[in-house]
């Protein structure tokens, strides 16, 4: 199970060109405006203008999803979480969009349209949660 990050982007949701351009970034580590522009152009049915990846990198930088960094005069980008984090961050929202409903009625009525594998998967998350909370009990 990986934990939350302490670094949480200020916006998670992306487009699917960033969500692209960032899983590029998650597979190669460090890179620069012309790794990810070749990357995508790998694709011979695929066109991409260089500006438009500078454009997006420096998007996911403002949104707090990727670290520039300047050396001489070349410009580099990195990954503040993991593409495990980032996944954790976006199940965490997705839950806690999903209790804000606040009515236990509500919540419970999906119950009923759950397959065995989503009960075996609730049954297994309670266990945790209880396990949780035993353990902060006895600290």
């Amino acid at each position: 199970m990986v934990p939350l990050p302490n670094h949480r982007p200020k916006q998670l949701s992306l487009g699917p060109l960033e969500a692209e351009i960032l899983k590029i970034v998650w597979e190669l580590g460090f890179v620069t405006v012309k790794d990810v522009h070749d990357q995508i152009l790998t694709n011979p049915n695929r066109e991409l203008a260089y500006a438009s990846v500078t454009t997006v990198l420096n998007r996911l930088t403002q949104k707090g999803w990727l670290a520039c960094d300047k050396q001489n005069r070349r410009f580099t980008w990195h990954p503040l979480v993991s593409e495990e984090q980032a996944k954790t961050l976006q199940a965490y929202e997705q839950l806690n969009q999903f209790l804000a409903v606040g009515n236990p009625d509500i919540v419970a009525a999906f119950a009923d349209s759950l397959d065995q594998a989503s009960v075996e998967q609730l049954e297994a998350i309670s266990q945790k949660l209880k396990a949780i909370r035993k353990a902060q009990e006895e600290q």
